[in-house]
């Protein structure tokens, strides 16, 4: 089992064929298990790297360690560790704050973001404001990781949603999650005038973690950035609807690097 040791802890990844890399960051429902669908398709054309943030899976956190605020140093880190001058990057949800942290703080080493179903990360009043007055109204932190209808259209799947998050060590419970996306906020906006690393806002339809409201304010935002929805889809687009996001994923990333 590869780890790396990295600010003070041992993070667990797994490097997956060769070529341009793309990182894959999971949210808070899950950890490197939940791109399975994902790398199968990649690695035939990149080098997958997929990781445990600190306290998820197999990356435990330090007693009262830094948790959140680590996110990026941990991902700049690994990328040092593996000898990546830059790569692609794929953020979900809590991933966010990875991915767009990665981009602002060394922008060099991000050839392209997709930012899946997450705002999280973007330093903007506006923004953060508008997600907790949706919280407060309860269209947003509600609900499931991915659309009711997926127990019906695919419950094996559904089933292993629920089994890889168990893998975690305990998370926040739903109402202390919906506590801190009333309290998260940004402290100043970001001067985002210059920011140049081509961004891609995929939402689900039907995301009631974070509206894709948020994601189309988002795209309006961030200078150069697209935004897609997919129909008939919950907070969890590369887990219910593989085929559609690694499509729209290989072409951005395709279309970027050529």
């Amino acid at each position: 089992m590869p780890k790396a040791p990295i600010n003070g802890i041992e993070l667990y990844y797994e490097v997956h064929g060769e070529g341009p890399v793309i990182v894959f960051a999971h949210g808070a429902g899950g950890n490197h298990m939940s791109w399975w669908q994902q790398v199968p398709v990649f690695q035939r054309d990149y080098r997958c790297v997929t990781f445990d943030h600190r306290g998820f899976g197999q990356s435990h956190d330090l007693p009262d360690g830094p948790g959140r605020n680590a996110y990026v140093a941990d991902l700049v880190a690994l990328l040092d560790h593996l000898g990546a001058a830059e790569c692609f990057l794929v953020a979900q949800s809590m991933g966010g704050l990875t991915g767009f942290g990665l981009a602002l703080a060394q922008p060099h080493r991000v050839k392209a973001l997709v930012m899946a179903d997450t705002v999280v990360g973007i330093p903007s009043q506006a923004l953060f404001a508008e997600r907790r007055r949706l919280v407060e109204q309860g269209t947003a932190a509600t609900g499931h990781a991915y659309h009711p209808s997926l127990w019906q259209r695919d419950p094996a799947k559904a089933v292993l949603y629920e089994q890889i998050r168990a893998l975690n060590p305990p998370q926040e419970s739903n109402e202390e999650r919906r506590r801190r996306a009333l309290l998260e906020a940004a402290t100043e906006d970001g001067d985002l005038r210059s920011f140049s690393v081509p961004t891609f806002f995929l939402f689900g339809a039907e995301d009631s973690q974070i509206p894709a409201s948020l994601g189309r304010m988002a795209q309006q935002i961030v200078p150069g950035s697209r935004y897609v929805e997919v129909a008939g889809c919950g907070h969890s687009v590369y887990f219910e609807r593989p085929e559609e996001f690694n499509r729209i994923v290989a072409g951005f990333f395709a279309e970027v690097g050529a």
